[in-house]
């Protein structure tokens, strides 16, 4: 959700100063790009895993400061709503047995999350949006303690100036107002990140953007909210909508929303932050002392610190970063698509088909971004989010010129993009071993037509169909769900 902020309000004046100041930072980056100042290719990754806190039924647990407490790791953060904690795993070279080891170092965390969490009465679960969250727990008051969540939250229900108002309409639909942005903290996913340098940029992102609809095809997660079954992945309207600015008049004349696919293919990096700085206002607009031009005018390397603030403010689904370690600077596409679980391996395995298939299709000698229109590549993102395995894509046909057709997710997963994912990884240095182990759970659920989304609906009818309740079926769905997990089998061979 971004970095710690001071406390306090804002003045008149505090808006003006904080553009003026990001627009110093984008020339002080335009510079730094001319300069050639950035980190040499390295092929670093990253990852962060976002997890609910639940009780023995089921229900969100909201004790987050105190199983953070009781943690001597700084691996775990919070995230926004008190039954939330994040996961930062450390950069790592993509090669090798890399898989294998963040499968392992994640077993590791979550097992120690769990035990900690089990002295307050709270277990993680490893899951898009916990289908046993009422609404009525997500309130300011459940808010985690932060100036950022708070300052966060006052900006956003003030520049709204209304209540928020969430209407999805799927299977079910869901109708429902809050006085804050505590809906958004029914949201976890897991963000992957990639290092690239400026000239390989507009290439790997554009290629996240096209990568998008299939990873949430074969890795939706989230079919409920509030008790209602939506989409099959039902994060995505669910965080443009808790997090939406706009009042209904400015989203009718067609102002974008801060949770954006975006609208159009890149060329650069700059591009991207010159549109969030141009289309978004600022939310928190604190200024730094750092001078950036003058920074850069000195030789040294700034921090930016106003555009990485007001850029963890707009939440892309493929997200540029900039960040400084050990004195250099570097550039990082953040893929914020996938939802957290349903178990390590299914998480690890969204990773190796993620990596393989950005390198795959930013390498080939005729991108598929330029037979595809963006809006198309919108449009099966949504597809993707409401239908999950079983939406139908538009897709470049193969060969010069062709057109695009409609095709079924599933099919063009196994029959296109799972070898591409294969020779991304190969080009990446990644072992055999890993590459198949990995792709080989992306492709049972493709060929079982079953993900996590999938796995919870079907469990969800069947318990009904039985003679359970709406909460005794999800609650039992919860508690069944953590069973299979803690197993690691991956969610296309779990039993219903």
């Amino acid at each position: 959700m971004g970095a710690n902020v001071d406390s306090g309000g804002f003045g008149l004046a505090d808006r003006q100063r904080f553009r003026d100041r990001l627009h110093d930072c984008g020339e002080a980056l335009g510079q730094l790009l001319t300069d050639k100042a950035f980190d040499r290719p390295r092929a670093l990754i990253g990852l962060e895993v976002e997890v609910s806190l639940a009780d023995g039924l089921g229900a969100p647990r909201m004790v987050n400061e105190e199983v953070l407490t009781g943690m001597a790791t700084s691996d775990f953060q919070s995230e926004l709503g008190k039954f939330t904690l994040e996961l930062n795993m450390a950069p790592r070279a993509l090669s090798g047995r890399v898989f294998d080891d963040l499968a392992e170092e994640m077993r590791i965390a979550f097992g120690y999350a769990d035990r900690v969490g089990a002295e307050f009465g709270a277990r993680p679960v490893l899951i898009g949006i916990l289908p046993t969250i009422t609404g009525d727990e997500l309130g300011r008051s459940n808010l985690s303690a932060g100036d950022r969540y708070t300052r966060l939250n006052e900006q956003i229900m003030s520049a709204r100036g209304e209540l928020i108002s969430l209407d999805i309409t799927g299977a079910e639909t869901l109708r429902r107002t809050f006085d804050s942005i505590a809906p958004e903290s029914a949201c976890t996913a897991v963000q992957f990140h990639l290092q690239v340098t400026p000239d390989r940029f507009a290439e790997v992102w554009n290629a996240a953007q096209v990568a998008s609809a299939a990873q949430i095809a074969v890795g939706a997660n989230a079919p409920f909210a509030f008790g209602r079954e939506l989409w099959h992945e039902s994060r995505a309207p669910l965080f443009l909508q808790a997090t939406d600015s706009r009042p209904p008049e400015l989203a009718a004349q067609g102002v974008r929303p801060r949770s954006w696919f975006g609208e159009r293919w890149i060329e650069s990096v700059e591009e991207l932050f010159a549109e969030n700085i141009r289309y978004f206002p600022s939310l928190l607009p604190i200024c730094e002392e750092e001078d950036p031009l003058r920074t850069v005018a000195a030789g040294e390397i700034p921090r930016l610190g106003e555009m990485v603030l007001h850029n963890g403010t707009v939440y892309r689904w493929n997200r540029p970063v900039y960040a400084v370690a050990d004195g250099v600077p570097h550039l990082r596409v953040e893929n914020r698509v996938l939802p957290t679980g349903p178990t390590v391996t299914d998480m690890v395995a969204n990773a190796a088909f993620y990596y393989g298939l950005v390198r795959a299709l930013a390498e080939q000698p005729e991108p598929v971004w330029g037979r595809l229109p963006f809006a198309d590549a919108d449009r099966n993102f949504q597809a993707a989010c409401r239908h999950g395995i079983d939406a139908t894509f538009v897709w470049p046909r193969r060969g010069r010129g062709a057109s695009c057709e409609e095709t079924p997710a599933a099919e063009l997963v196994l029959g296109e993009l799972l070898p591409l994912a294969a020779s991304g990884l190969d080009s990446w240095g990644v072992s055999a071993t890993d590459r198949d182990h990995y792709l080989s759970v992306i492709e049972g659920r493709c060929r079982r037509r079953i993900t996590g989304a999938g796995w919870q609906t079907r469990f969800y009818h069947r318990a009904v169909d039985g003679g359970a309740g709406r909460e005794a079926a999800l609650a039992e769905l919860v508690r069944r769900y953590c069973e299979l997990a803690r197993t690691d089998e991956p969610v296309h061979l779990w039993p219903v």
